[in-house]
């Protein structure tokens, strides 16, 4: 598993760093992008830097992960191999928390500064979004405009809190009766979502037609929803069927078309 983990992160890696190669042009922002192929946390701030590909540009670190390593310790009382959480030493240098995602800027000569390194995966979106420095209003993933630029805030948040939280809580939790009520929680969250996009304009995206920060808040997770048949059974898939869900359904299918987008997913 660790072995095939590296695999992914060197393959996604490899195709990001490719696309960013074809696309800059000048000398744009860099940074030394410390994350963890599986983490939908991390997703999120590869979506953001993905989109502003060409205007950023950056160095993946797979900083964050398990390996099976020998009980040398016999911490696991077997004798067994167990599997051992690790964390890079640059992550626990530069995030208080040691966690994905985080950004640590590198200046001119090359030199990262891990005094100015930035985290927490809905601030990373902003910041990105703020260094890119789009020559247009559509391309920004947080609105210019104060009114747009609070609704967002409070949507990212508001999705963050019904749809993703929810998410471990449906595979974690052990009681049957607890897991339904937090995919009950996760559904009616999608449909608030869904309701809040009819009522914005004609879609597909939360801000009519082009990404936003809301979007990207949600994104890893959706991708992800499909898990909840595979390990909990038919009766937690997503009802895509329900009215309540059209436009998160054709929300869904757009985003995860977009060729930015297509470029973060695991194969």
């Amino acid at each position: 598993m660790a072995s095939a983990g590296k695999a992914a992160t060197a393959a996604m890696a490899n195709n990001l760093k490719k696309n960013l190669s074809s696309q800059t042009t000048a000398c744009p922002p860099t940074f030394r992008y410390l994350s963890a192929w599986f983490c939908p946390y991390a997703h999120r701030a590869t979506i953001a830097l993905e989109h502003h590909a060409g205007r950023i540009d950056y160095e993946w670190v797979e900083a964050l992960g398990w390996e099976q390593r020998k009980d040398d310790n016999n911490v696991t009382k077997t004798g067994k191999e167990w599997w051992y959480h690790w964390k890079a030493d640059e992550l626990r240098r530069a995030n208080p928390s040691a966690l994905v995602p985080t950004l640590i800027p590198v200046d001119s000569d090359g030199k990262p500064d891990e005094d100015k390194s930035v985290y927490e995966s809905l601030i990373t979106i902003d910041y990105i979004d703020a260094v890119a420095n789009p020559p247009d209003e559509t391309l920004c993933l947080a609105p210019q405009d104060p009114y747009l630029a609070a609704k967002c805030r409070y949507w990212a948040d508001k999705v963050n809190r019904e749809c993703c939280s929810p998410y471990y809580g449906v595979l974690v939790r052990t009681e049957e009766s607890e897991r339904r009520e937090h995919f009950e929680k996760l559904v009616g969250g999608l449909k608030s979502f869904s309701k809040e996009i009819e009522k914005n304009g004609s879609g597909p995206t939360f801000l009519e037609g082009r990404l936003s920060n809301v979007d990207i808040a949600l994104m890893p997770w959706a991708w992800r929803f499909y898990i909840f048949e595979h390990y909990r059974g038919p009766e937690y898939a997503i009802p895509y069927h329900e009215p309540e869900l059209h436009a998160y359904k054709e929300w869904f299918d757009h985003v995860f078309s977009l060729e930015s987008v297509k470029r973060t997913l695991p194969d």
